[in-house]
């Protein structure tokens, strides 16, 4: 239970992104830094969280083994999705228009799912739940989910719809969440280590495929910076844990 509070604690974020974008939204290039912070912080937490942790469980073969099949996997998945009609399904711009609701749901949770089991993973380390990755998934959710809503509803789709959505991927991830921890509570730690590693390789995946191209598209030459700070910030938080 402890898990799944936490799993939707972290991805809340989806919902209150949402909300910001009906009541205040935010110009494309706000969002668009914000989104670059946001995967600095990911990109801190994939490292030290997830990676730095897998090679202490178990070793390197593990490790690389694990970032190639979680890589493999998101990019096949995604590109199903892509296929589907869901390839513009995080972009600000309006380019949703052509897609369809499912794909667009199916890709919004293939995204938010790796990183969702990951932090239910992380209270098998010590008991308490990792400040780092939680900060990392629920600042990541929140630019992700201003610029598909933004693009959402420019498409013309409703609010209700839009909100529907992100109320179920935040329920699923959640579920995720908890299901991470309930899986690997009796698991070995070559088991823990394997399914953090796939986390990561799929979460650079998604990084790199559908974050850092909106943000620096819109960001301009300060997304490099703001995707730093954002990495330092993270990394200030996992020392604190």
């Amino acid at each position: 239970m402890i898990a799944f509070l936490w799993g939707l604690a972290a991805s809340s974020s989806l919902l209150i992104g949402a909300l910001l974008v009906f009541v205040r939204p935010l110009s494309q290039r706000a969002v668009a830094l914000v989104m670059a912070f946001g995967a600095g912080v990911l990109l801190s937490a994939v490292a030290y969280d997830l990676v730095e942790d897998a090679f202490e469980r178990s070793d390197a073969t593990t490790l690389l083994i694990g970032l190639g099949a979680g890589a493999v996997t998101f990019y096949a998945g995604d590109l199903l999705i892509d296929r589907m009609g869901g390839a513009d399904r995080k972009r600000s711009t309006g380019a949703q228009a052509t897609g369809g609701g499912a794909a667009i749901a199916f890709g919004t949770v293939l995204d938010g799912v790796p990183e969702s089991v990951v932090l239910g993973t992380t209270l098998l380390h010590s008991g308490g739940i990792s400040v780092a990755m939680l900060a990392a998934v629920f600042l990541s959710n929140l630019p992700e989910a201003m610029a598909a809503t933004t693009g959402l509803t420019s498409s013309g789709r409703s609010r209700l719809s839009v909100m529907v959505l992100w109320l179920t991927t935040t329920l699923v991830s959640a579920l995720a969440a908890a299901v991470g921890f309930t899986v690997l509570a009796d698991a070995s730690g070559g088991s823990v280590a394997f399914v953090q590693a796939f986390a990561a390789g799929a979460l650079l995946t998604m990084l790199t495929d559908t974050m850092v191209p909106e943000a620096y598209e819109f960001g301009g030459p300060s997304t490099g910076l703001v995707t730093v700070l954002g990495f330092s910030v993270a990394f200030g938080l996992s020392t604190l844990t």
